[in-house]
């Protein structure tokens, strides 16, 4: 047996920084169809091990020590503080009920969460309504609204709180006079709720354990219906896989329920990381509950949005066309094999969005993943227009109130430009800026700007690069880079305008550089199934082929780049340094999926296997096994200085997996490069985390890559060793 002494033994660096031994190796064997794979690590996925828990706090202790003595890194927290508090507010989840009653999310300057408000119209009194820092008072743990839901009435108010990153949200509800009801309902992650026409009764989500480490935590999830007032331990199921047993609802699948209101309808959700959705619908009856469902659509028909109006049923689906298309079924009748094109497959760009107004339908469509359009087609008529948007975007996205009224709002963003709010007149073709908080200026951008180019692969298909740069730059080949990406589940990585991270990252000289690898949705469906299980390497090898044309093109050097992803892009990373680790001087992998053949085991896992594969089929293995980082790392190797985080908390990506990948890494590891590993353990995956504790994550992660490209000021006064 492993002793704390032997897991967590310590050396004494020159500086007395106190750096934890490489983790002892303790092999075991899986067999996958005939072929012997070797795991070192394996007991490193007990977190419940206190020897385990301890090697991780003296490597995060150890990460800790090595980030703070940067010396620009506490000049960069307090520029990136400043950059903060210089938002009069910062506003998030708006919702707007058909009688104009609006509700949001605002954290002001100097607040470390977002408390619910109410407002009556765009300019009306605004009111605290509920604030997370009066919820459960207990030391440590952070409280934060993921979702707010209010009925039609605006008279209630869903709200989803999570602790500390965890996303193992508790429901709430809350009146307009900001009376919290006694009813609290557990295990509500993803719980969407949805109100029924009394306004007083509800269905909602909820899932087997609150507890993130559970490997059954996702499995089987139910959706539940509750009226106010009664006991939420005597509700009854609404939808699942037990009480329906006829929709064949996956145990990994996400059933959701979503009323409408002028159909009178139901209509039963079932989701996965997949993006074809499952659809069914059944009339309102007077008590509340559904008799039988109808299937309207299923994974053939790959669909992946819909809208409801009070005739048609509209559907987003790349069936037949990758670039998307948008059909229409009448509510009464509705055949998806009968239905009507009504906007077709462009050629250039692809179909990002849709919703429905009063007045008809509005779409965005995206060129490169990187330049939006937003297009209206009138009710009655068989064009779409083109609207003159306000500024050049990089993306497009809407707010409606409902397919009742005309309002609709459009927010444009940009790599360089603020994201700004519009209320569209389609009767005058007009935008009026409708900010929620005071616009602010940013002086110490102004030199920076962005250019799209397109780079050949190791295949030689054209890879989208955003370029994020100050205009004065020389090409000299000796630039610092930070270069992200993702690829996966067909998620493009839209411009957006970043004044806490990528902007200022910009102001110290280095170039942003934003790769749209295949396994994103830029280029339509086609670009995310060219890095999608089989096809995956495309991913990293797309990485890789950018990383050669920047240094090709003198806009870097090796010693001068480093790359950083998250969650699902740590394969990307992750595969990229192991493939080719002489390419890049950092490499900072957030949260990240490393050991792929063993994530369908993690409670996260199962509903992965729709992107990524499962071990049980051969090919499929295969294909996990060429993405999975941890299995690549090769001893004796020269790797890049690396960065690897965890959150204990973390409900998508398990704390192990880079625990494991850390470990092997740092044994692995020839060069005097450190390879840092820091687990949060008041955190998760990055959502539901305090401004405070955002703030110094990238303050890390920026300090971190300049730290490791050569930048002077982040240079420690004495050198870092490994």
């Amino acid at each position: 047996m492993l002793t704390t002494a032997a897991l967590c033994g310590s050396v004494v660096s020159n500086f007395g920084q106190i750096k934890p031994q490489p983790a002892p190796e303790k092999i075991v064997v899986d067999e996958y169809f005939g072929e012997k794979i070797e795991d070192p690590y394996r007991y490193l996925e007990n977190l419940n091990d206190p020897n385990v828990v301890t090697w991780m706090k003296a490597n995060a202790d150890y990460a800790r020590a090595k980030l703070n003595e940067v010396p620009e890194r506490q000049n960069l927290f307090k520029k990136l503080k400043e950059l903060d508090a210089r938002k009069e507010s910062t506003i998030s989840e708006l919702q707007i009920t058909e009688n104009d009653h609006y509700f949001y999310l605002k954290r002001n300057t100097n607040e470390e969460n977002g408390k619910l408000y109410q407002r009556i119209g765009y300019k009306g009194t605004e009111k605290l309504l509920f604030d997370p820092e009066t919820y459960k008072k207990t030391a440590g743990v952070n409280y934060n609204i993921s979702s707010i839901t209010p009925n039609e009435k605006g008279d209630k108010v869903a709200v989803e709180i999570a602790p500390s990153g965890s996303e193992s949200a508790e429901l709430l509800i809350v009146s307009s006079d900001g009376k919290v009801y006694p009813e609290v309902f557990d295990r509500c992650w993803f719980s969407t709720p949805s109100w029924m026409p009394d306004g007083n009764s509800f269905t909602y989500g909820r899932l087997n354990s609150a507890n993130v480490t559970d490997p059954n935590r996702l499995l089987n999830s139910k959706v539940y219906y509750h009226k106010l007032g009664e006991d939420p331990n005597k509700d009854v199921e609404f939808l699942s896989s037990a009480t329906n047993p006829e929709l064949n609802i996956g145990a990994e699948e996400f059933p959701l329920n979503l009323y409408h209101k002028n159909s009178n309808k139901n209509y039963g959700l079932v989701l996965t990381v997949d993006n074809r959705i499952k659809l069914y619908d059944t009339d309102l009856k007077d008590n509340f509950k559904p008799t039988k469902w109808t299937n309207l659509v299923d994974k053939k028909d790959e669909v992946t949005n819909y809208n409801v109006d009070k005739e048609f049923i509209y559907y987003l689906t790349y069936k037949n066309a990758s670039n998307y298309k948008i059909i229409k079924v009448p509510i009464s009748d509705p055949n998806i094999e009968k239905a009507e094109t009504v906007i077709p497959e462009p050629k250039n760009g692809n179909i990002t969005n849709f919703t429905l107004t009063k007045d008809g339908l509005y779409y965005s469509l995206t060129e490169n993943g990187v330049q939006a359009k937003v297009f209206f087609l009138a009710k009655g008529k068989k064009e779409p227009i083109e609207l003159k948007l306000p500024f050049q975007a990089g993306s497009a996205s809407f707010l409606t109130v409902n397919e009742n009224k005309s309002d609709i709002w459009i927010t444009l963003s940009g790599w360089t430009s603020p994201t700004k709010r519009y209320l569209y007149n389609p009767s005058s073709n007009t935008f009026t800026f409708q900010p929620m908080t005071k616009p602010i200026e940013y002086p110490e951008f102004k030199d920076i700007v962005s250019k799209e180019i397109m780079v050949p692969s190791h295949d030689g298909t054209l890879v989208p690069v955003s370029i994020i740069y100050n205009k004065n730059t020389k090409l000299n080949g000796d630039n610092p880079v930070l270069m992200v990406g993702y690829g996966a589940y067909g998620i493009s990585m839209e411009p957006r305008f970043s004044a806490g991270f990528a902007l200022p990252y910009c102001t110290y000289g280095g170039i942003y550089v934003v790769a749209h690898v295949r396994g994103g949705g830029e280029l339509g469906e086609t670009w995310h199934k060219a890095g999608f299980k089989t096809t995956k390497p495309n991913t990293w090898k797309d990485l890789i082929a950018v990383t050669e044309y920047l240094i090709k093109e003198k806009y870097s050097s090796p010693k001068r780049i480093a790359i950083w992803s998250a969650s699902a892009g740590g394969i990307l990373i992750g595969r990229a340094i192991t493939e080719r680790p002489d390419l890049f001087a950092a490499a900072i992998p957030e949260v990240g999926a490393f050991n792929t053949i063993r994530s369908e085991l993690s409670p996260n896992g199962p509903g992965n296997i729709p992107e990524f594969g499962t071990v049980k089929d051969k090919t499929e293995f295969k294909a996990l096994l060429e993405m999975d980082s941890f299995h690549h790392i090769k001893k004796g190797t020269a790797y890049p200085a690396t960065l690897i985080t965890a959150g204990m908390n973390d409900p998508r990506v398990i704390a192990w997996e880079p625990a494991k990948f850390a470990a092997s890494l740092q044994n692995a590891n020839t060069s005097r490069n450190p390879i840092l590993f820091l687990t949060d353990f008041e955190s998760g995956h990055g959502m539901g985390d305090s401004a405070t504790k955002s703030i110094e994550k990238n303050s890390d992660l920026i300090s971190f890559a300049y730290t490791h490209t050569g930048h002077p000021k982040f240079q420690p006064s004495k050198k870092i060793k490994p």
